[in-house]
């Protein structure tokens, strides 16, 4: 049975882990065989956002506590996450992974990533375990590959960025992945495409199918 550690980035997807695209991936990973561990930073996320109206909310909110809300309390810090206890990785996407795990949502091309997100990614590339990363998460990708292939869909300003970062974006539809064979590493949209849950769905199950038969 493969194992795989699954990071998230608080709850909801204007400020945390994009829920659907989460609760897909726990599921076919499920549907696959897999087990799955989630883990979050124990760090305050960067602002709380009123899903209802899109407003900022003055409340300080925990991207660990939060993520537990999605994994059922079933989560551990990061720092707890051992590699050598997993197969595989893999980053659901949210605003979350550009506003927690990095600052891409708010720098950009100067962006910077959490240490204990690049040191524990960066340990998965290092053991060339396969990582599968999803919807704006592939902002991250550039912070711990070289030269790697990814998509975030097609969203020129946003490929742009990551091209400048450093990575070779390729235009991706919402059901489909782009695979990264050298560096073991899958990408789908997600919900930078998708207009429904069905959409989500058909590039996540690929995605999450790739990461568990990826040798």
């Amino acid at each position: 049975m493969k194992k795989v550690a699954v990071i998230l980035a608080g709850s909801g997807v204007y400020d945390g882990s994009e829920i659907n695209e989460v609760v897909l991936t726990l599921l076919h990973i499920a549907k696959n065989g897999g087990a799955y561990q989630c883990f979050a930073p124990d760090i305050e996320q960067l602002h709380t956002i009123n899903h209802l109206t899109g407003d900022v909310m003055p409340d300080k909110r925990n991207v660990l506590t939060e993520a537990a809300r999605i994994a059922r309390g079933d989560i551990k810090s990061l720092i707890d996450l051992d590699v050598a206890q997993f197969d595989a990785l893999i980053v659901p996407g949210g605003f979350g992974a550009a506003k927690n795990l990095c600052d891409f949502a708010i720098k950009g091309t100067k962006a910077n990533i959490n240490q204990d997100v690049l040191n524990t990614c960066k340990a998965f590339a290092k053991a060339k375990k396969p990582a599968g990363y999803m919807c704006i998460a592939p902002a991250l990708i550039p912070f711990i590959y070289d030269n790697a292939q990814l998509t975030i869909g097609n969203d020129v300003d946003t490929a742009q960025a990551l091209s400048t970062l450093g990575a070779k974006h390729i235009n991706c539809a919402v059901d489909d992945v782009v695979i990264d064979e050298a560096n073991k590493l899958v990408t789908t949209p997600a919900y930078m495409l998708a207009q429904s849950i069905l959409d989500a769905d058909v590039g996540i199950a690929k995605l999450v199918t790739s990461v568990l038969t990826m040798n």
